[in-house]
């Protein structure tokens, strides 16, 4: 278990190396064809510097060369300060590690005419502009042609292609009435890249849908929930206030097994004075029964 773990984490590792350490070459000026004892400057575009990215080329005498057999490397850039025509050929970069970049083909001329197209695949859907030019102008009237096939001729020497697709993808030149004819270039055509659709969200139908009526909005409720506190309040609290003041009041008055004084003492006068008329009554007769 454990050896399979760790297989799959060196895989993983490994995968991840190969897509991030990548670079990309660049020209500068942007093109594939240049005019002898012209300076060109050539660069690596690298995610990451550790990898070590160069610059090589093959050309008619040469394979594999690095860039400090042709050129003057500077970081991951080399330049050519007077190309000729012996530096046609097709460039790249490449890593310590062997990883390359894609590759672009350069054309060198000792002629009097260029044509001037991307170095790089051009994406469908974009418009791509070629320039045929002469060392002393760029807009001169220009023949056009495809893969040996005449296109039209442009009055200012420039031809714009709108919205490519793949079959616009072929070797163009150009040429000038007087001046000559540009090397063969060829204009590589790449796919859209593939956009991901955003998640459907889900909605109900509409026939299952409430009327807007059936559904109050929630300050309604809200507010209906206030005004049946504020009645209860209302009418209990009065109640309540009353029923605490009646307790009050009971709870402070004497219980029935204390009387008030004047209660208490009444009897006890009435039956003295009784008791002394009954004495009295006694006293007399005794009297009269002793004489």
């Amino acid at each position: 278990m454990e050896e399979t773990c760790l297989l799959q984490l060196l895989c993983l590792t490994s995968l991840l190396s190969c897509t991030t350490n990548q670079a990309s070459l660049t020209v500068s000026p942007s093109s594939s064809q240049f005019f002898s004892w012209t300076s060109v400057s050539l660069s690596c575009e690298e995610d990451d510097s550790s990898a070590g990215w160069t610059l090589r080329r093959n050309t008619s005498d040469e394979t594999k060369a690095a860039c400090h057999d042709w050129g003057t490397p500077a970081g991951s850039s080399c330049n050519i300060r007077y190309i000729v025509p012996l530096d046609s050929g097709v460039y790249w970069c490449e890593s310590r590690e062997g990883a390359t970049s894609k590759s672009i083909t350069i054309s060198v001329t000792g002629g009097s005419v260029i044509l001037q197209s991307p170095v790089l695949p051009v994406m469908e859907g974009h418009d791509v502009t070629l320039h045929c030019k002469t060392k002393t102008s760029s807009n001169l009237p220009a023949a056009f042609y495809k893969d040996g096939s005449f296109i039209r001729t442009e009055p200012a020497g420039h031809m714009t292609i709108r919205h490519v697709t793949r079959s616009d993808e072929g070797l163009y030149k150009c040429d000038i009435t007087g001046h000559g004819e540009s090397p063969p270039s060829w204009l590589t055509v790449t796919g859209r890249p593939p956009t991901t659709a955003p998640p459907p969200t889900l909605t109900p139908p509409t026939s299952a849908a409430p009327p807007t009526s059936a559904a109050p909005p929630p300050d309604s409720d809200h507010l209906h929930l206030v005004f049946r506190v504020l009645y209860y309040l209302v009418v209990f609290c009065p109640y309540f206030i009353s029923t605490f003041i009646m307790v009050s009041l009971y709870r402070q008055q004497p219980t029935g097994n204390y009387l008030p004084v004047s209660m208490a003492t009444a009897p006890s006068n009435q039956a003295e004075q009784r008791l002394a008329e009954d004495c009295d009554d006694i006293a007399a007769v005794s009297t009269v029964h002793h004489f």
